[in-house]
């Protein structure tokens, strides 16, 4: 079997077994998303009805709650593999510890940030968000909440073993999405404005191609330092 064989399996091998982890928690991925209606839900109810302020504060409400679900799962991402000894064991695979990284970060998105973009149309309707603002919202969701996932990813591993990791980790990373949620929510604010919102879309597969390249890479090398 080839090397380049012998580290695909590897990958494919993580990826599934972070995928069965999340089914037979599937709890928390439902945790997640009742979340995220639920705080999306509570911004209708406190400003009152008035359609055209709910169409402006929709895209950055539903970012923001996007993120703050998806920080949810972010803590357990290497911390139930540092309990248990497994990560030690992914340090001596032969597949690169950044590819390994990157699987479990590919899961990590499809069990959260997925998850939240096929519930988000839901929830622009609350905000009566039209047809072509919706789809704008649901594709800046699908390009920018891999970019939540590789960036908490990063905050994940530095965080691993360390006391009271859940608030630490929330510092080191909400900050770091601030970008995303910007051109996120203002590409939907830029169709409103009957803009094109293509400026915004390059902008964040700019960025998720630089943090498909760089996340794992810092990460797996703040898991080696947490490991020593």
């Amino acid at each position: 079997m080839s090397q380049t064989a012998t580290v695909f399996d590897a990958m494919r091998g993580v990826f599934v077994r972070d995928l069965r982890l999340a089914w037979r928690r599937r709890a928390d991925t439902a945790a997640a998303l009742f979340f995220f209606v639920i705080v999306a839900s509570l911004f209708p109810l406190g400003v009152g009805p008035e359609p055209a302020l709910l169409r402006t504060m929709a895209p950055g409400v539903v970012w923001v709650a996007a993120l703050l679900a998806s920080m949810l799962s972010l803590g357990r991402l290497f911390s139930d593999d540092h309990q248990d000894g497994t990560l030690e064991q992914l340090l001596l695979s032969a597949c690169p510890l950044p590819l390994i990284v990157l699987s479990k970060m590919g899961a990590h998105w499809l069990c959260s940030g997925l998850a939240l973009t096929v519930v988000a149309p839901l929830i622009a309707l609350q905000f009566d968000l039209p047809a072509s603002s919706i789809g704008v919202l649901v594709m800046s969701l699908l390009i920018g909440t891999p970019l939540l996932s590789l960036i908490g990813g990063i905050g994940a591993a530095l965080t691993v073993g360390v006391r009271g990791a859940g608030v630490l980790l929330s510092l080191l990373v909400l900050p770091l999405c601030v970008p995303v949620l910007i051109f996120g929510a203002g590409a939907v604010e830029a169709v409103a404005a009957g803009l094109s919102a293509d400026a915004h879309y390059s902008l964040l597969g700019a960025m998720l191609v630089l943090a498909l390249f760089a996340a794992p890479i810092a990460a797996a090398a703040a898991l080696r330092i947490a490991l020593e």
